[in-house]
């Protein structure tokens, strides 16, 4: 689990997006308390850097199954954080507290309306708009995705 740029910062965040109790120590217990109770391990790394993103996920590689990323601040501007992830041939889940895709007027949309990620193309799959179960929804899909030996191995016909 990668949170970048701003999830550090979440408990004073707007409460309209994130949650009226959300905190990135909040978040980080409830996607590990999450990922034990689907018997997997999850690890965590929260930075407010893209290159200490970059060596994390070049360290992590050969270690982890896949990633959940929340690029946060890194959504629209970065491309050698989504390339890195990519580069690992390993499953990514991109999770957003709100839907990125909706207008600034919806209850679950940004406050600066609707954006698109730099990360979407690269991903296996996506979860937004849940707030923090944007992340529930993206752990259990990438466990039950590892568990299927068809699914990231099915070949188009």
């Amino acid at each position: 689990m990668i949170d970048g740029p701003n999830v550090s910062n979440l408990a004073r965040r707007n409460k309209r997006m994130y949650g009226p109790n959300a905190s990135a120590e909040g978040l980080k217990e409830f996607v590990l308390d999450w990922g034990a109770r689907l018997g997997v391990v999850v690890e965590r790394f929260l930075s407010n850097h893209e290159g200490d993103i970059l060596e994390y996920i070049h360290e992590s590689s050969d270690r982890v199954d896949g990633y959940i990323v929340n690029p946060a601040g890194l959504t629209t501007t970065s491309h050698s954080v989504p390339f890195a992830l990519y580069d690992t041939g390993k499953p990514v889940v991109e999770v957003h507290f709100a839907n990125i895709k909706a207008s600034a007027t919806t209850a679950r949309g940004p406050v600066i309306g609707p954006g698109e990620s730099t990360f979407t193309p690269l991903v296996s799959g996506q979860f937004m708009g849940m707030r923090e179960y944007s992340y529930a929804g993206a752990l259990l899909s990438l466990v039950l995705a590892l568990d299927d030996t068809t699914f990231f191995g099915a070949k188009p016909e």
